[in-house]
């Protein structure tokens, strides 16, 4: 009888075990039923949600009185956090067009959907967001806040714009952070490659005869000369012999072979 070569992981986890003073016996599924009945039975140990501080409240305590939770005061730690953008953001809001009759509204006290006023920074917010003037300035500030900060961690699309939204709103801001997101160096050269592998380079057959096999390519945005503007070049792969040939950039595929049959194929 010869003994198992363990791995390493085996060989750690038997080192650890090697501690304790158990027997292990080895249970078939068929015969292990009271053991997993007990772990499947959600009554008697639930994991999460208000089921599990129900039946361990001894674990839990309020860390937040009810009467201490109020919208302002969260709302003012929301704005410390911008607090150098929070009087240029105000002042830029007043001078966009789109929002003048809006603002004024509001001042006078009068209601308008989805918009309301925060009462300390005097801030213009939709949906209860900070509303962010079309200044590049500023969006590209939020963003580097948001997107680039080690605390974000170069968040992918989706992820920057739902951290953006929860504070902040401005028309377009989809696309805006999809091109910022997209352009980010940082973000191409950590993204994950979930492609397969490319495959090994292979090298051309070697072509049986003259003409048998052609390589070729474009010359282009060249001068007008007789009423052409790019050169068509091709190589006989077979001698190394090539051919200039007058074209049109934008010529299809039968102007193409039309033009490079009588010079090249027409001596096969």
């Amino acid at each position: 009888m010869s003994s198992k070569v363990l791995t390493l992981g085996q060989a750690r986890w038997a080192e650890f075990l090697s501690e304790f003073h158990f027997p292990i016996t080895y249970f078939p599924c068929r015969l292990a039923t009271l053991p997993d009945a007990l772990s499947r039975q959600d009554n008697v140990y639930p994991e999460r949600g208000m089921d599990f501080i129900s039946k361990n409240p001894q674990n839990f305590h309020q860390v937040i009185k009810q009467d201490g939770i109020q919208e302002s005061k969260f709302f003012s730690i929301k704005v410390e956090i911008f607090s150098d953008l929070v009087d240029k953001i105000q002042k830029k809001v007043w001078q966009e067009k789109d929002y003048i009759e809006i603002l004024k509204q509001l001042a006078r006290g009068e209601s308008v959907t989805y918009y309301s006023l925060e009462p300390q920074a005097k801030l213009l917010l939709f949906k209860d967001k900070v509303v962010i003037p079309s200044n590049e300035e500023f969006q590209l500030n939020i963003l580097q806040r948001r997107h680039d900060s080690p605390l974000a961690g170069h968040p992918v699309q989706e992820k920057t714009l739902k951290l953006i939204k929860r504070d902040f709103y401005w028309a377009g801001m989809k696309h805006f952070i999809k091109d910022y997101v997209s352009s980010c160096q940082q973000c191409s050269n950590n993204k994950n490659i979930h492609h397969k592998k490319f495959g090994l380079l292979k090298p051309l057959q070697i072509p049986s005869g003259p003409w048998s096999s052609l390589s070729m390519d474009f010359i282009t945005q060249l001068p007008f000369s007789n009423n052409f503007h790019s050169i068509l070049v091709a190589v006989n792969r077979f001698s190394k012999n090539g051919h200039l040939l007058p074209n049109l950039w934008n010529n299809h595929c039968p102007g193409i072979s039309s033009n490079l049959y009588q010079p090249c194929l027409s001596q096969t």
